[in-house]
């Protein structure tokens, strides 16, 4: 017979492997723990509580996230939960993984600069490395990009453009 903190540790690891499988709508190359919406997973009372955070307020994606949460959830046979959208803090790309950013620029998308003060500058322009040729000869095209969490970016070099993922 397991115990109730052995029973907890197995069924938090269901959730997490079953949340690993989430994929970001707008960039399904991420997971959602890529992105680091998923603030917390406790456990309360044998309901577990989902804590997610949108990469800004008003996000469109996350009406589907929450809904490929429930049912990749249900799909497993977890029954008990309760997914809860938290909005303070805000979320920040600081909260993005390694291998989020990693799978960001494999898919050709400029991750974002883990804090301002890390920019590589050129007079008051920020550098950004092209995720192709890495090329830092690069150039601003637009604030707004294929989403309202990127702007649009050229690559001098290779002349291709190129998403970046906001710094926030």
């Amino acid at each position: 017979m397991q115990s109730g903190s052995t029973q907890l540790r197995v069924g938090r690891q269901r959730v997490m492997q079953a949340l690993e499988t989430v994929c970001d709508p707008e960039v399904p190359v991420l997971t959602i723990l890529d992105l680091g919406i998923v603030r917390s997973i406790e456990n309360v009372e044998d309901i577990w509580q989902i804590d997610i955070t949108p990469t800004y307020s008003g996000c469109p994606a996350m009406n589907m996230i929450e809904a490929n949460i429930r049912l990749t959830l249900d799909a497993r046979g977890i029954k008990n939960y309760r997914i809860n959208t938290v909005l303070e803090p805000a979320w920040t790309t600081d909260w993005m993984s390694e291998a989020g950013r990693k799978k960001l620029k494999e898919y050709g998308i400029a991750p974002p600069q883990a804090s301002p003060h890390q920019f590589k500058l050129f007079g008051d322009q920020q550098l950004l490395e092209c995720p192709r040729c890495e090329s830092t000869n690069t150039e601003c095209i637009s604030q707004f990009g294929s989403t309202s969490c990127k702007a649009l970016y050229r690559c001098l070099d290779c002349k291709e453009p190129f998403d970046y993922f906001k710094c926030h």
